[in-house]
């Protein structure tokens, strides 16, 4: 199933950023991203996953053109069926980790999972306060936190920024794991050009053009 296709995507702010950009992301499958920063990459996650409006080009996910949506259905959409994974982590601070899981299982009606926790090596700190956790363990909370809510498009920036390699790979083994699971599928931004050869088609944005080198 086609989860994401992006038609001649272009944006700029006080230069331009790029055009042209079409993309597609299917079930079952990781898509990447890379370029030097300042390139946009973030820029276009942020378009692709409904938070920023492109300035001309359509977006559509699983199956509806998000210039059709109104601002409840985007709400909805972003709540049920999207997960984003952001390079600042944006949890609750006044929060435990486990508190930060429990907003997103209320809302979703997902359990937390016991094995997602010990998966990313947080089942042991999860009852901390957010502010008494490195920035790794934030990084895994966040990443928890998406997962808790089965979304059906993960979309992360640089979600391992903040992990030592062996944990940055577990944790892209983790995403893998996901997409076959539930039917999901995973647009990667990152600076690491070994997490994104590990998806299944890499982008390079460059020179103001999305072209693909995998």
């Amino acid at each position: 199933m086609k989860l994401l296709e992006a038609r001649d995507i272009a944006h700029h702010f006080d230069y331009p950023l790029f055009a042209g950009v079409d993309l597609t992301l299917n079930s079952h499958e990781s898509v990447a991203i890379i370029g030097v920063s300042g390139s946009g990459k973030s820029t276009l996650l942020h378009i692709l996953s409904t938070l920023l409006h492109p300035d001309s080009g359509s977006v559509e996910l699983l199956g509806e053109p998000l210039g059709r949506l109104s601002n409840r259905s985007l709400v909805r959409l972003r709540r049920d069926d999207l997960g984003i994974i952001f390079q600042s982590h944006y949890l609750f601070r006044g929060f435990t980790g486990i508190e930060n899981l429990e907003v997103a299982s209320l809302l979703s009606g997902e359990p937390v999972e016991e094995g997602l926790l010990r998966m990313l090596k947080i089942d042991h700190v999860i009852g901390q306060k957010v502010t008494e956790l490195s920035g790794g363990q934030q990084q895994r909370v966040s990443i928890a936190r998406v997962l808790t809510k089965k979304p059906r498009i993960i979309f992360a920036d640089e979600p391992t920024g903040n992990l030592d390699a062996e944990t940055a790979n577990e944790v892209m083994a983790l995403f893998e794991s996901y997409i076959a699971r539930e039917d999901a599928g995973l647009l990667l931004v990152t600076h690491e050009p070994s997490l994104a050869m590990r998806c299944q088609r890499v982008y390079r944005l460059e020179a103001q053009r999305l072209e693909r080198v995998k």
